[in-house]
C-alpha cells in the first residue's frame, strides 16, 4: 500500500507517542519492544524480520526507497510521518527520518553457548552506549560469535547503542546478564578460556604463545576503572596489550578490536 503523505502521522498520533516512549528503558521492558533509528539499523531490522512497524518521513521514503519496499514485501506496518514526528522519535541530533519498532532480539547466555562459540566478547559493567554499540559492531566484523553484557551495563537495545552497532545488533547474538560471576562460570563450563584485559597482565598479547589457539571469552572492563580485581582473579589469564608510544591507555573499543582480531586470527575465524 502506498504511503499517504497527505495525512501523515504527527508527533501527537498515539502510535508515534508510544514508539517515542521506547527511548526509555522502563517503556521497553513494558512493551517488549525497542526502537531502531537510521539507515543501517532499520535496514537490518527489516531484513531480519525483527521490525514490526516502520515510520518514515516523505524525504526519507524517497531516500530509503528500497528499505520501504522491503518492509512492504514483508507485510510490516509502514507509517508516513511528519518531520516533527521524526524529531519526537529521534535520539540522534540529526534525524534521518526513518525508524523501526522492533521485537526484542537479545539472547540468553545458555542459548549462545549451545552454538559452541569460539570467540566471545564480554563487556563487564560497560556504561557508555557508543562503546557498547561499537564493540558489537567490531565483534560482528572480526568473526566473533557473540557479545555478552555482564553486570550493571548499558541496555544493548537502548537507542544510541542500537544506532552505534550500525545494524550488527541484528546480525550477531547479543546477551545481557547482571551476574558477572555466573557468566564467567557458564563460559568456563562450556570450555571457553577466559581472558581478562588489564594494564599489567602476566600474558603479553604481543607474544601469547599457544594460549589463543583455543576457544576464548574476552572480558573487557568498565571505561573508567577497568575490571574488578576479583573478576580478574576469576579469569584464566590476565592479558595486557603492549603500548610503545606515549599513550597511557587505549579506548575500550580499540582494545577490544585488537584482542578480538588476535583471537579470531589465531582460530582461523578471519579466513575467507
Amino acid at each position: 500500500m502506498p504511503l499517504d503523505f497527505q495525512q501523515p502521522f504527527t508527533e501527537r498520533t498515539p502510535r508515534v507517542v508510544n514508539a517515542g516512549k521506547l527511548k526509555r528503558a522502563q517503556a521497553r521492558r513494558k512493551a517488549h519492544a525497542f526502537l531502531a533509528e537510521g539507515e543501517n539499523a532499520v535496514e537490518a531490522a527489516v531484513a531480519t524480520g525483527a521490525a514490526t512497524d516502520l515510520f518514515v518521513t516523505e524525504a526519507a521514503a524517497e531516500r530509503f526507497e528500497e528499505i520501504v519496499r522491503a518492509a512492504g514485501y514483508m507485510d510490516m506496518y509502514t507509517h508516513a510521518i511528519t518531520d516533527k514526528a521524526a524529531d519526537a522519535l529521534a535520539d540522534a541530533v540529526t534525524s534521518t527520518g526513518i525508524f523501526a519498532v522492533c521485537r526484542p532480539v537479545l539472547w540468553t547466555v545458555p542459548k549462545i553457548l549451545k552454538g559452541r562459540p569460539r570467540v566471545v566478547a564480554v563487556c563487564v559493567e560497560t556504561n557508555d552506549p557508543g562503546n557498547a554499540g561499537t564493540i558489537i559492531r567490531i565483534a560482528d566484523a572480526l568473526g566473533a560469535d557473540a557479545v555478552i553484557f555482564a553486570g550493571d551495563t548499558v541496555d544493548p537495545e537502548a537507542p544510541k547503542v542500537v544506532r552505534s552497532t550500525a545494524g550488527s545488533l541484528f546480525h550477531i547474538p547479543v546477551a545481557r546478564d547482571r551476574d558477572v560471576r555466573r557468566v564467567i562460570g557458564q563460559l568456563q563450563g562450556a570450555g571457553l578460556t577466559t581472558f581478562a584485559t588489564t594494564m599489567s597482565g602476566e600474558l603479553n598479547l604481543a607474544s601469547p604463545g599457544e594460549s589463543l589457539k583455543q576457544p576464548a571469552a574476552w572480558l573487557f572492563g568498565n571505561e573508567a576503572h577497568g575490571l574488578d580485581p576479583a573478576i580478574m582473579d576469576a579469569a584464566d589469564y590476565r592479558v595486557s596489550i603492549p603500548i610503545h608510544g606515549s599513550a597511557e591507555s587505549l579506548n575500550l573499543a580499540t582494545a577490544a578490536s585488537i584482542c578480538l582480531w588476535e583471537s579470531s586470527k589465531a582460530l582461523g575465524q578471519l579466513e575467507a
